[in-house]
């Protein structure tokens, strides 16, 4: 709950950050900008967005892939997993999380919630049916180094703080050119609409490069957990693995960022790549550690 606290104030304070901002500007910049609905609007779809993203983070993961959480394990794979989270998990200083397994035939595993003690960890049935229990030891020492780290709270925190960014400049941004360039004087013109959405598209690209960048170091960063609690070598022969799997190991659109491996791209796509190349992760521990 301490995250969800610093998530709260965090996004309040830039909020009203902004506000002390736009109030200064308005005489500097000669317009008036509506200061409080800007901030009204940023706060429901910026900070609000991502707040309510983030606690249903769990129920979502499970409806988009059809995950079945394991309560009383039906089988030895299924008592293995249970055995095994609940070791690293202590290892890792957390709660217990709730362990499930989706039926899909590609090798991925992701890990979810709001609380880093009331998370989810879940693995694909071709995960079970393709690694040695050695390198899917790896990978829930991954995920469950991402839920140790508070990761999905924080990539939250920087999506919210950055959509409230986008939706509270794109709009100064059209007011400007609505009154300065257009010179309309009453109410909201076509200027100001064109121009609003045009910098929300841009300002919205470039944000979302700076939470990817932030994505791809976290993977790093459990790269590192997962060898921590499972052995450098099984986490580079997990991710060796993987590569061998990579053209199938696809998570629903909505749960990409939560997967232990993501999309490839190349040239400008590589900056809007959740993950990192698998041979860069390879590479890294390798050399023992992050980038």
């Amino acid at each position: 709950m301490h995250r969800i606290g610093l998530f709260v104030a965090t996004n309040l304070a830039i909020l009203i950050l902004l506000g002390i901002m736009l109030n200064l500007a308005e005489p500097l910049l000669g317009v008036r900008l509506n200061t409080g609905f800007i901030l009204v609007m940023a706060a429901i779809f910026g900070m609000g967005g991502s707040f309510i993203s983030l606690l249903m983070s769990k129920a979502t993961a499970k409806r988009f892939t059809g995950a079945r959480v394991i309560e009383r394990p039906q089988n030895a794979t299924e008592q293995w997993l249970l055995e095994t989270v609940r070791r690293q998990a202590q290892q890792a200083g957390i709660g217990m999380p709730e362990v499930a397994i989706y039926p899909a035939p590609e090798v991925n595993a992701f890990a979810t919630g709001a609380n880093k003690n009331d998370a989810l960890v879940a693995v694909s049935v071709g995960l079970l049916n393709s690694m040695s229990r050695d390198e899917a030891e790896a990978v829930l020492g991954h995920e469950v180094s991402h839920v140790a780290n508070g990761d999905m709270v924080t990539l939250a925190l920087i999506q919210g703080v950055l959509n409230t960014f986008v939706i509270v400049l794109s709009r100064v941004i059209g007011h400007l050119v609505d009154r300065v360039v257009f010179k309309n004087e009453r109410g909201h013109g076509p200027g100001f609409w064109l121009t609003m959405i045009f910098a929300q598209v841009v300002l919205g690209a470039l944000a979302t490069i700076i939470v990817m960048w932030f994505s791809r170091w976290r993977e790093f960063r459990a790269d590192v957990g997962g060898a921590q609690l499972a052995g450098r070598e099984k986490m580079i022969a997990a991710l060796q693995r993987l590569k061998g799997n990579s053209e199938a190991a696809k998570l629903p659109d909505q749960m990409e960022a939560y997967g232990i491996f993501g999309m490839r791209g190349t040239g400008l796509q590589r900056l809007f790549m959740s993950h990192p190349p698998l041979d860069e992760r390879i590479a890294a521990l390798q050399r023992g550690g992050l980038r």
